[in-house]
C-alpha cells in the first residue's frame, strides 16, 4: 500500500479486516516495524478519536508521532496554483508539503469540506496537494468527502460481530444506512465513505435510506438498495449505520429536519435484532436516543476502540511497503 485515501487503495478488504483484528488480539506484534521513523499527524480540523486512536496505532508500531494542529498553530495555508498571495494566507502548500515529506516518513491529514463549492470539496484538492509536494506516503484522516479510516473500522466492527453472534453467519447481513436529524449542515463523508467500502467489500444486502433531497453522489452509492422509507428499510436489518449528512444535490444545504427519523427502539423492532453503529460524535436524543445508545444493541463504543486497529493495519501496510 502505498497511500491511504480510499478503498481503492486497499487490494483486499477482508485480508486488511483480518490484519486489524490480528493486531487486536496482539498489539506489540510488530512493534519494531516502524522503529526510528516519524509520522505527522496534520489537522486542519478539530479531532478525537482520529487523532488519538493514530497516535496509539503508530507507537504500538514503534513509531515517532507528532501532531500538529495547523488550523490553530500555523500559518495560513494556500492551495491555489498560481495565487497571488497577498490576502490571509502565508505559505503555499509547495513550500510548506516538501519540508514535511523531510522530516516526516508517513504524513497524515485530516480536513473538512467548505460545503460552499461542490466542485471544489469534490476535488479533493487539498488532499491531492499534499500528496503531490510532500513526497512520501500520505494517508487521509478524513477528506473533504471520505473518512477511509471510520469505514475501514465500520467493516472491522460488523466482521467482529458477525463472528460473534451465531445468528449472523453463513448469510449476507443486511445492512442498513439510515440518515439522522441534526441541528447543522454535516459533511457527506462519513456516508460516501461507508456505502463505498460496503460496496466494495460486496458481502451484504445494503440499503440506504434518507428523506428526500438528501441522495449521496452515485459514485459511492451505486449498487445499494435505496428508499426513503425508513421502516421499510430497517425490516430485517442486521446492522443499522446512523449518520446525518447535508445535502449532495443542494449541496450544503439542510433541506429536511424530520424528527421523526431519530432511531429509537420501537422503530428497530422490525429488526433482526439489529446492532446499531455511529461514527462519534452524535447528537444525543437528536441524531440517536439514548436508549439506543445505552442499550445492548449499541455497537458504537467497541466501533470507536476498533479505531486503533484500523490504523495499525493500514499503518503496517505502508511500512511494510516502504521498507522493502
Amino acid at each position: 500500500m502505498k497511500q491511504f485515501i480510499s478503498v481503492k487503495d486497499v487490494a483486499d478488504i477482508n485480508s486488511l479486516v483480518k490484519k486489524a483484528l490480528d493486531f487486536k488480539a496482539a498489539p506489540f506484534a510488530h512493534k519494531t516495524l516502524g522503529a526510528n521513523k516519524r509520522i505527522g499527524l496534520l489537522f486542519l480540523n478539530p479531532s478525537l478519536r482520529t487523532r488519538l486512536s493514530t497516535q496509539v496505532a503508530s507507537q504500538n508500531l514503534g513509531m515517532e508521532p507528532i501532531v500538529f494542529n495547523v488550523d490553530k498553530e500555523g500559518w495560513a495555508l494556500e492551495f491555489m496554483e498560481g495565487a497571488i498571495m497577498n490576502g490571509t494566507t502565508v505559505e503555499h502548500i509547495k513550500d510548506a508539503a516538501p519540508i514535511l515529506g523531510n522530516y516526516f516518513d508517513i504524513l497524515c491529514i485530516r480536513t473538512f469540506p467548505s460545503l460552499q463549492d461542490k466542485s471544489v470539496d469534490y476535488s479533493e484538492h487539498i488532499i491531492h496537494q499534499f500528496i503531490k509536494y510532500a513526497g512520501i506516503p500520505v494517508v487521509s484522516l478524513e477528506s473533504a468527502t471520505l473518512h477511509p479510516l471510520q469505514s475501514l473500522t465500520d467493516i472491522i466492527t460488523i466482521q467482529e460481530s458477525i463472528s460473534q453472534n451465531a445468528h449472523l453467519k453463513n448469510k449476507k447481513p443486511k445492512i442498513v444506512l439510515t440518515w439522522a436529524p441534526h441541528i447543522k449542515p454535516i459533511p457527506q463523508c462519513v456516508a460516501n465513505s461507508f456505502s463505498e467500502w460496503v460496496n466494495a467489500w460486496g458481502e451484504a444486502n445494503f440499503v440506504i435510506t434518507h428523506p428526500e433531497g438528501y441522495a449521496l453522489a452515485e459514485a459511492y452509492t451505486k449498487g445499494a438498495t435505496i428508499t426513503h422509507n425508513q421502516d421499510e428499510a430497517l425490516k430485517d436489518a442486521d446492522f443499522v449505520y446512523v449518520k446525518n449528512w447535508s445535502s449532495y444535490e443542494d449541496y450544503g444545504k439542510v433541506v429536511c429536519t424530520d424528527a421523526n427519523w431519530m432511531l429509537t427502539n420501537e422503530k428497530l423492532a422490525v429488526s433482526n435484532n439489529a446492532k446499531v453503529m455511529h461514527c462519534l460524535p452524535v447528537r444525543r436524543n437528536v441524531e440517536l436516543s439514548d436508549e439506543i445508545l445505552d442499550g445492548r444493541n449499541s455497537l458504537v463504543t467497541k466501533e470507536a476502540a476498533n479505531r486503533v486497529w484500523a490504523a495499525q493495519a493500514v499503518l503496517s501496510e505502508i511500512l511494510m511497503a516502504t521498507n522493502k
